[in-house]
């Protein structure tokens, strides 16, 4: 089972892009300009959700376990550039060539990361190896749909299948886990444009133990875990986020119990 880094990205339009491709002017702001893509996506496929080349990294949050602990944290300090955020991530694939484990990460958090670290230049040898330096990869790496060195877990619990899929939100809620707290996805543009860079930050970190906290249940499901095994997997997370302390594992926490007691 181990190490398994658990990630989630946040985003929000890449209005320096945008300028590029429609020629728009520095005289124009970037709020103006990111309402201009939304008007154009919204006439085109009639809602405001830009394409994925569109979209820029302002936060990833990873929850890794590995045989000894649980931790989960933002990458980078509040201020660090895209480039340095990708390549914290790609470097931390290759340090311990862990399972990587998402929310719906095939089809919207790996894509975003594919064009902005091809933006950029990034280098990720281990996580694009496709069998070329490690046999194993050949068929099992992080692209491959298929199989778990990448799970998706919105991806596996749907059959692959679009109109089966389910926001993680409800699924969390549902076991009795406290789902998003604070924002949504649809708001961290407002909440970027507000300056509020940690706000973003926490809400990304309780989606990444929200979805590891699916992914245990999964793994229960499976026959992987134990059901004692399972239990002590949720008391390691909860005093983790116990000895953190910050406020939205408060929150978090506070959210968790009053959830599973309705169970």
């Amino acid at each position: 089972m181990y190490p398994v880094l658990v990630f989630d990205i946040e985003t929000v339009p890449d209005v320096a892009g945008l300028r590029q491709l429609y020629g728009v002017p520095d005289t124009i702001a970037d709020r103006e300009i990111a309402e201009r893509a939304f008007h154009r996506r919204r006439q085109a496929s009639g809602n405001d959700f830009l394409p994925l080349h569109l979209q820029r990294v302002v936060a990833i949050a990873c929850a890794l376990r590995d045989r000894n602990s649980f931790n989960v944290w933002s990458l980078g300090a509040a201020n660090e550039t895209e480039a340095g955020l990708l390549q914290r991530f790609f470097d931390g694939i290759e340090k311990y060539t862990p399972q990587l484990v998402s929310w719906n990460g095939g089809g919207f958090d790996l894509p975003v990361l594919h064009y902005r670290s091809l933006l950029h230049g990034i280098q990720a040898r281990r996580y694009w190896d496709l069998g070329e330096d490690d046999r194993e990869f050949k068929y099992n790496n992080y692209i491959a749909r298929y199989h778990t060195r990448h799970l998706d877990l919105m991806d596996v619990l749907s059959m692959y299948q679009p109109r089966a899929t389910a926001p993680l939100d409800q699924v969390a809620q549902l076991l009795g886990y406290p789902g998003k707290l604070g924002m949504s996805g649809a708001q961290v543009w407002e909440a970027f444009l507000a300056g509020h860079i940690d706000s973003i930050r926490s809400y990304c970190e309780t989606d990444v133990v929200n979805t590891f906290l699916v992914f245990l249940r999964f793994q229960l499901m499976r026959g992987l875990l134990t059901s004692e095994e399972h239990e002590r997997e949720l008391d390691l997370v909860q005093s983790t986020l116990h000895r953190n302390g910050a406020n939205h594992w408060n929150e978090f926490l506070a959210r968790w119990q009053r959830n599973s007691s309705g169970r």
